[in-house]
């Protein structure tokens, strides 16, 4: 597990000496995950690749530091990209109270000083201050994901999709007179599929 996360770390370009709190968070998760059934991904190795190296692809495209993770689940991509960044202050929202209840203590345990956690739903949700970065890689269409962000964006802020297959179909759904659209598939170390983050800004 070490040693394909440190070379991951080193393929995008993350120092290696975030390994061990991605690898304490993944612990507590695989501790977690017996009783609670937080994630479906059991094997440690794919743990490693499809949640932390997965997650911080995003990276290199956050912008600003009041970055929102809507729909976390047990905390992806925001744990490991809080972790990576903690400089960023991270709003992890979901509506699962296991799933809140874990990342509240994993954060705790971890000492990650830069998380707030937030459980209920997007529509519900009012902040005292709108994010520079909404991020999500569990929405089911870009339309819905960007409708119940939209309030939540600052002017100069984006939203990242993280997808698979290059959804073109609902690429072409948005609103172009609301969204500038641009994409660029991103590779996951160690994993042998697509992937692409799909980036919105608002025209209004």
């Amino acid at each position: 597990m070490r040693r394909t996360l440190l070379n991951g770390l080193n393929t995008l370009g993350l120092e290696e000496g975030l390994a061990d709190s991605l690898l304490a968070y993944l612990e507590l998760l695989q501790k977690w995950n017996k009783a609670y059934n937080l994630t479906a991904i059991r094997d440690p190795h794919d743990m490693v690749v499809l949640h932390l190296l997965d997650s911080l692809t995003a990276s290199p495209f956050l912008r600003g530091t009041a970055v929102l993770d809507v729909g976390t689940g047990a905390g992806l991509p925001g744990i490991p990209l809080a972790i990576a960044h903690p400089d960023v202050a991270f709003t992890l929202l979901d509506t699962n109270g296991k799933k809140a209840r874990f990342i509240e203590y994993a954060v705790r345990q971890l000492g990650v000083a830069n998380v707030c956690v937030e459980q209920c739903r997007i529509e519900q949700y009012h902040p005292p201050d709108k994010f520079t970065t909404i991020v999500s890689r569990a929405f089911s269409s870009l339309e819905a994901f960007a409708r119940v962000s939209q309030p939540l964006l600052r002017t100069e802020g984006c939203l990242l999709a993280m997808k698979g297959k290059l959804p073109k179909e609902e690429i072409e759904a948005l609103n172009k007179a609301q969204w500038g659209v641009s994409s660029q598939p991103v590779d996951v170390p160690g994993l042998d599929a697509e992937r692409h983050m799909v980036m919105l800004g608002s025209l209004g």
